[in-house]
């Protein structure tokens, strides 16, 4: 693990909510998801699917990003999603070339 991941990530929750959460190891916390030694909210809800991860160069941007989204509605959560994944699939593309 490097010590300048910070990560931020959305699940979506087998009861088709989303989570939204910060880690520096997101392979652990998706474990810890899993087994209910997770956050609150998540136990009971899996299995999850990630949604969304952003990385950040420090934990106070990471914290700050966490806090964005969960002030976000549902439909702005969703429109962040699509827009990650817009963004994804141009990096790919632009590969490809």
């Amino acid at each position: 693990m490097e010590d300048n991941e910070h990560i931020v990530y959305m699940l979506k929750c087998n009861d088709n909510t989303l989570y939204t959460g910060y880690t520096n190891d997101l392979e652990h916390r998706l474990e810890m998801h899993n087994t209910g030694k997770g956050a609150k909210y998540t136990r009971g809800r899996g299995p999850f699917q990630v949604v969304f991860v952003e990385k950040l160069t420090t934990k106070e941007a990471a914290l700050q990003k966490e806090y964005q989204i969960k002030q976000l509605t549902r439909k702005e959560k969703f429109q962040l999603i699509r827009d990650k994944l817009k963004e994804v699939m141009q990096y790919e593309n632009t590969e490809k070339l």
